[in-house]
């Protein structure tokens, strides 16, 4: 089994560039610019994990169902 580790990194990474610029952004009074970078961050997150769960889902179908 592969493990892409990378796809960890890239999310805690983006995580934490997130969360930089959310601390950034309400500390110079811009509280609801910081609400929707972390909303578009979580999105983001959203799609890869969605992507990377789509490609497992494949993955166990063509186990069991041999295609």
């Amino acid at each position: 089994m592969n493990i892409d580790v990378n796809a960890i990194f890239q999310i805690a990474g983006i995580g934490i560039i997130i969360a930089m610029i959310h601390t950034v952004l309400k500390q110079i009074g811009k509280e609801d610019i910081a609400h929707w970078v972390t909303l578009i961050g979580f999105v983001v997150v959203l799609f890869m994990v969605v992507r990377m769960l789509d490609h497992l889902f494949r993955e166990i179908k063509s186990i069991f169902l041999f295609q």
